[in-house]
């Protein structure tokens, strides 16, 4: 409410007690302060930060009190002045700090200040006045209960929040009834949190995907700035960023894509980095193929090392032999990853067929079978000593029993002279052509047998002549050549 009465001093006792009721209420109206002034002078005070400590019936002072009030509303219109300045300190204010406006260059001789939240007076938004002379805060419509001015007139905000920032207008009322003013901001920014980022696909697939990374929490008055691999983002078609920074873009994602990601957000009063963030691109795998560090590995001796080619992120790798999963086996140890397949002291029961599959979860695939090729060689014993006499002996026995079949068949088939003279076997007769013995015309010479004498130990090397049989052929020829009164 402003008054639109014309400064003038009263003439009459009674005309000054008649202006200073109407410019009491007026005051009522601005300060939130109900002051009630008695005939006697005396004043009372009620809803006031710290009590008044002014004497109870002077005149004078509660004139120059009702003076400063009249003087806030006569002086709506705020002169500026280069003298009169506000600064805030600290500059920019964290979330839950004590902030000072502090005031400068103010002159001596002050009735008091009035504080106001904006840069215009409303009496709306009064925070509180000061009175110099009683020292005592009057809290107005604005006021939180965290604010409190000095004598030197600086405003002292206690646990500042981020709705607290604005400007703020102090009024400087001298006893000359003087008005001074002067605007100052207080600017108030939330400790940021530790940042994170989010991504719209956890697994994009190369080529085809888009993703779209959020640095969260979204705040305001918050800078937004990104890294890839420790250094800024490159100028490339395919990375978009939004108007705030805070959306990075990746258009149709590669393997090398794949980060790390970090975000930072930054205040005037905080600065955060986010953990960093690695994208998981999955791409279609191609056919494996199963290698080997030995070809030709020898059996009990070497340590062959199967590898699933090629290596690719993100991927499982298992292992099949004959068809099957891997048997438990002291010998066969796997990698971490399962990529390679370590098989100890090879065996010729190690051969395989040995086949390697990978899969991710937009692929998979098996390689061919792959058949290790063992080396091996069969050790024969040596033979003793006792062995090798014993085999010479047997041979020497085989033969010494084939030289006595041979002489034994040639004695019997031509008998020696010498015996025939002796008497000792009968000779056949001599007989004439024609005239055998007995009336036999059949000769010795034509009963033997027309085809040569074979010695027996070659017809023992034919497996498929039986030597009884041929023995007992040579023994009936012998004995039809024989005369028949042999005796």
């Amino acid at each position: 409410m402003m008054c639109s009465c014309p400064r003038r001093r009263p003439s009459t006792e009674r005309g000054r007690t008649a202006e200073l009721t109407h410019h009491t209420a007026v005051l009522v109206g601005v300060s939130g302060v109900e002051t009630l002034l008695t005939e006697g002078g005396t004043q009372q005070t009620a809803d006031t930060m710290e009590p008044s400590s002014a004497p109870a019936h002077r005149g004078h002072v509660l004139w120059q009190r009702v003076l400063l009030a009249v003087s806030l509303l006569t002086f709506w219109n705020l002169p500026t002045t280069t003298q009169l300045s506000i600064e805030s300190v600290p500059v920019n204010a964290a979330e839950g700090t004590d902030v000072l406006l502090l005031v400068y260059n103010v002159t001596e001789d002050l009735l008091g200040y009035g504080w106001f939240k904006g840069e215009k007076v409303e009496n709306s938004q009064q925070i509180a006045s000061y009175i110099v002379s009683s020292q005592v805060n009057v809290p107005g419509p604005a006021y939180s209960g965290r604010e409190t001015i000095y004598a030197n007139g600086s405003l002292l905000f206690q646990n500042v929040f981020q709705n607290d920032t604005g400007y703020y207008t102090i009024i400087v009322t001298t006893n000359h009834f003087d008005s001074k003013a002067a605007s100052g901001q207080l600017r108030v920014f939330p400790k940021l949190p530790t940042p994170v980022v989010t991504s719209n696909n956890l697994n994009p697939l190369e080529h085809e995907d888009t993703v779209v990374l959020t640095c969260e929490p979204e705040t305001q008055n918050t800078t937004y700035m990104w890294w890839i691999n420790n250094r800024s983002l490159p100028d490339s078609t395919r990375l978009e960023l939004s108007e705030d920074n805070r959306t990075l873009t990746l258009l149709h994602v590669t393997r090398n894509d794949t980060g790390p990601y970090v975000c930072e957000t930054q205040n005037p009063v905080s600065a955060g980095r986010s953990d960093p963030f690695t994208l998981n691109v999955l791409s279609k795998l191609p056919t494996p193929v199963v290698t080997s560090n030995n070809l030709t590995p020898w059996s009990t001796k070497d340590t062959v090392v199967l590898t699933c080619e090629p290596e690719t992120q993100n991927t499982t790798y298992m292992w099949w032999i004959n068809n099957r999963s891997l048997p438990d086996s002291t010998r066969l140890e796997l990698s971490e990853d399962n990529r390679t397949l370590t098989l100890l002291h090879v065996t010729r029961n190690d051969t395989g067929p040995y086949v390697c599959e990978t899969q991710n979860p937009v692929s998979a695939g098996r390689s061919d079978p792959f058949t290790l090729n063992v080396l091996w060689q069969e050790i024969t014993p040596a033979l003793s000593t006792g062995a090798i006499v014993g085999i010479v002996v047997g041979i020497l026995v085989a033969v010494s029993f084939a030289l006595s079949l041979h002489c034994s068949q040639r004695s019997l088939i031509f008998p020696s002279h010498s015996c025939l003279q002796n008497n000792r076997v009968r000779c056949p007769p001599a007989s004439t052509p024609g005239h055998g013995p007995s009336g036999s015309s059949v000769s010795l010479a034509s009963q033997s047998d027309p085809k040569p004498a074979v010695p027996i130990y070659q017809e023992l090397l034919h497996s498929d002549r039986d030597i009884y049989y041929g023995l007992n052929h040579k023994a009936d020829v012998v004995s039809s050549s024989l005369p028949r009164n042999a005796s």
